[in-house]
Formats: C-alpha cells, sequence, structure tokens
C-alpha cells in the first residue's frame, strides 16, 4: 500500500498592470512612463490621446503617478 501523493500547490505572484483604464474613454490604454532623472512622470491614454505631465519624487512607482493623475482628474485640477 502506498501513501497518497500530496497535490503541489502553484504560487502566483501579483504583479502590478502595465495599463490602467481611462477615466475618459473608459478602456485599459492608460499608460504610465517615469523619467526619473527629470523628476516627471507622463500619463497617457493610447486610444483617446488623454495626456498628464506630473511631478514625481523618487520613491514613486507608476501606479503612483496613475494615482495622482485620476485623483487631479476628479478634481478638476
Amino acid at each position: 500500500m502506498g501513501r497518497r501523493r500530496k497535490k503541489v500547490e502553484k504560487i502566483i505572484k501579483k504583479t502590478l498592470p502595465e495599463f490602467y483604464l481611462c477615466p475618459k474613454c473608459g478602456k485599459n490604454t492608460m499608460k504610465a512612463t517615469l523619467n526619473r532623472k527629470e523628476g516627471k512622470a507622463s500619463v497617457v491614454c493610447g486610444n483617446c490621446g488623454l495626456k498628464s505631465i506630473l511631478k514625481i519624487t523618487n520613491q514613486m512607482e507608476e501606479i503612483d503617478a496613475y494615482n495622482r493623475f485620476i485623483d487631479s482628474y476628479y478634481t478638476g485640477g
């Protein structure tokens, strides 16, 4: 008699998305790119052309720039 074989569980590592949801057209075509030397980030929609340039700090990532853009978009700034 043998033992039952243990089920191997795969660990799925979650990663941040490359494209984000555009607040104007509603599609996942927003891309945030960082330029750390200049301290700026550009957030551009590939579908409708909505674009914004933001000032960033050294610790910020693409998702942080996108979130700052969304906050300024909905507050009207």
